[in-house]
């Protein structure tokens, strides 16, 4: 199975630590956040890594070059400079990345095992969420639990996914965003979805990684 890292965003809300810099080279306990997902995806089995890139994409690609250095092996999905959105970003890297894939949001910090998402029992056209509970920046939440109401407690999307490629079947490429076909789709009953209780920071703005890194400094 393979797997996708978001990495196109523009991160505005980071400036100026963004202004050339991708929010995902940024680092957490000294390494680019998008290390960490590099390294949990390896000690989960899943070494066939796909990366899109858009704003300061080349810092990215002269990091982790083809991640030989890394133990994996990455292949790049280059967008325009202002980006696909999510989901335009996925739908363009379809040819890279095979019937069934993981998808994780580049700027986020987790200690979720991936690997559980590889034992999943997906049908065509089915997909699975990962719900975190919802931090201070998004207390109303995004989504409820695929087996409750719409109206039910709702949490927030941790950014970590795995997908059917056909799940995005029929849907044109261009900038798109991932939140609306994610809720027309729980609304059809082909997503399912759990609330994971362990590590997730968004880093969001430069405040929140300061005190994700000054709290992992502090337990060492």
């Amino acid at each position: 199975m393979k797997a996708m890292i978001l990495a196109a965003g523009r991160g505005q809300r980071m400036m100026p630590l963004t202004q050339a810099m991708p929010k995902p080279m940024l680092k957490v306990a000294g390494k680019p956040l998008i290390e960490h997902h590099i390294n949990n995806l390896k000690a989960a089995g899943i070494t066939d890594i796909v990366i899109n890139l858009a704003w300061q994409g080349d810092k990215i690609k002269s990091y982790f070059r083809n991640g030989a250095e890394f133990g994996v092996s990455i292949e790049y999905s280059q967008e325009a400079e202002g980006g696909l959105e999510t989901a335009g970003g996925i739908i363009q890297a379809l040819p890279l990345l095979g019937e069934q894939f993981i998808v994780i949001n580049g700027d986020v910090y987790t200690d979720y095992d991936v690997n559980a998402l590889t034992q999943l029992h997906l049908q065509d056209g089915e997909a699975h969420i990962v719900l975190v509970e919802n931090p201070p920046h998004n207390e109303k939440g995004d989504f409820a639990l695929s087996h409750l109401s719409a109206e039910s407690q709702k949490y927030t999307f941790s950014g970590i996914s795995r997908y059917q490629a056909d799940f995005f079947k029929g849907l044109a490429s261009g900038v798109r965003p991932l939140g609306p076909i994610l809720r027309e789709k729980l609304a059809q009953h082909v997503i399912s979805t759990e609330l994971y209780i362990g590590q997730w920071d968004d880093i969001g703005t430069p405040q929140r990684l300061a005190q994700l890194n000054e709290r992992i400094q502090s337990t060492l």
